[in-house]
């Protein structure tokens, strides 16, 4: 692969790898809490602090095959760094949902709808690079620039809360 190619995936490359990381602590983190309560391995022993576990990495596992594709599709058709800084940030609202969730299921809600609308940004991200394609192809009328300073400057705005 030439370093152009590889210029415009390692971000997105990098977040994903940080994701697989998460994933893997998660894991663990249930592995332990299994272990902790009943010694005997994988068993759900009826453990409130099992559960709790289970079900914030059961959640977070049925969030994660869609936050892949947006990053990516945001990445590749709109722009890699804001896709990179939204993925990020998915990251670590995503740690909090799952600590919050280890604690009382009111601490992790913050957590949750922070998620669901840097989802929703990266979604909206990847619908702009697939109409400028289309305004490319049919019209002759690039956005690219437009788009690309967009996103970059509306990117930190996910800060807010």
């Amino acid at each position: 692969m030439d370093q152009e190619t590889l210029g415009s995936i390692v971000l997105l490359a990098i977040v994903t790898l940080i994701s697989v990381v998460q994933n893997a602590f998660f894991a663990s983190k249930l592995e332990h809490e299994s272990k902790h309560c009943n010694g005997k391995g994988f068993q759900r022993p009826g453990s409130s602090a099992f559960d709790r576990v289970y079900t914030a990495n059961q959640n977070c596992g049925h969030a994660y095959p869609t936050f892949l594709a947006v990053l990516w599709c945001a990445g590749l058709l709109c722009s890699q760094a804001p896709a990179a800084f939204a993925g990020l940030m998915y990251l670590f609202v995503r740690q909090k949902y799952f600590v919050g969730y280890l604690g009382e299921r009111t601490q992790s809600t913050p957590g949750y709808l922070f998620g669901k609308r840097i989802i929703f940004f990266l979604f909206l991200m990847s619908v702009a690079g697939i109409l400028n394609y289309y305004l490319v192809f049919f019209f002759g009328s690039d956005f690219e620039m437009y788009i690309k300073t967009i996103t970059s400057a509306i990117s930190p705005l996910l800060l807010i809360p």
